[in-house]
């Protein structure tokens, strides 16, 4: 019978991600806030794969030979037992990637919806993913008469655990062409223009918000303030004067690895 391999310390890197989180959360807590999402998954990293969350027995049919291992906290943001899975979602993606140039785009909210994405995530991220598709496919075709092919991927928190929600988005090349008779590359530097970009996904934002709130699936600015129309107003009229940021460049390196990219640790 084998033990787990973290009883005897023989497979275990010198360095480990939770050994890591134990060290240095005190002090992080100390200088930071940390939200709930935050808290459970740095909890979750420090009892991963350790007796805290018990274990189970792999058995050899055959031999009889037992492998004791410890149970995976299964937390998204836990690299330790998240990797098979990023791993497996970045090779699936792959296979359905343009053997062409692709583009990576950043979408960003402004700071005002902030609060408004810690209260209601799934309406505002719904309204995020759908912007900002929305956004790209419409100029896309307007401009360039073709059909992207897109790939997002929400993150929410920066690597110094800031909540930053922002959509990073793989972009091709080129696509069907708009009456579905051929495939078009396109050539240019910069794809698309960004301030008609920003703009349109403004609108698309801004649009999805006012529908959000018709719905009444808005009733509080925060965990204390009822948002009256008044202030859904004012909100309203502050995103709109406000600059969306924007950020749409070549894929210099290769689209796997941008990929890797969306998918790393502590970011999402």
């Amino acid at each position: 019978m084998k033990r787990p391999s973290e009883a005897d310390g023989q497979d275990r890197p010198r360095f480990d991600i939770a050994d890591i989180v134990r060290s240095h959360l005190p002090g992080l807590r100390a200088t930071q806030p940390l939200s709930s999402e935050q808290a459970r998954a740095l909890k979750a990293i420090t009892i991963c794969r350790t007796a805290v969350l018990g274990g189970h027995a792999n058995v050899c049919p055959d031999c009889g030979l037992e492998d004791l291992s410890y149970n995976s906290c299964r937390n998204r943001n836990c690299p330790k037992c998240q990797s098979l899975a990023q791993e497996r979602w970045i090779a699936t993606r792959a296979k359905a990637i343009l053997p062409i140039p692709h583009f990576h785009g950043v979408f960003t909210l402004p700071e005002a919806f902030r609060a408004l994405a810690r209260l209601y995530p799934r309406e505002i991220y719904n309204a995020l993913f759908h912007s900002v598709s929305t956004a790209l496919l419409q100029l896309a075709r307007s401009r360039l008469r073709i059909n992207l092919g897109l790939t997002l991927v929400l993150h929410t928190w920066t690597r110094e655990l800031l909540f930053h929600p922002h959509m990073h988005v793989l972009i091709s090349a080129g696509g069907l062409t708009s009456d579905g008779t051929g495939f078009k590359q396109v050539e240019e530097k910069f794809l698309l223009p960004l301030e008609p970009l920003a703009q349109l996904f403004k609108k698309q934002m801004m649009n999805a918000l006012r529908k959000i709130r018709s719905k009444g699936l808005l009733p509080m600015a925060d965990a204390r303030v009822k948002m009256t129309d008044a202030k859904f107003n004012f909100l309203v009229a502050t995103l709109a004067n406000q600059d969306w940021n924007v950020y749409l460049k070549p894929a210099f390196l290769s689209s796997e690895f941008v990929l890797e990219y969306y998918v790393a640790p502590g970011i999402m």
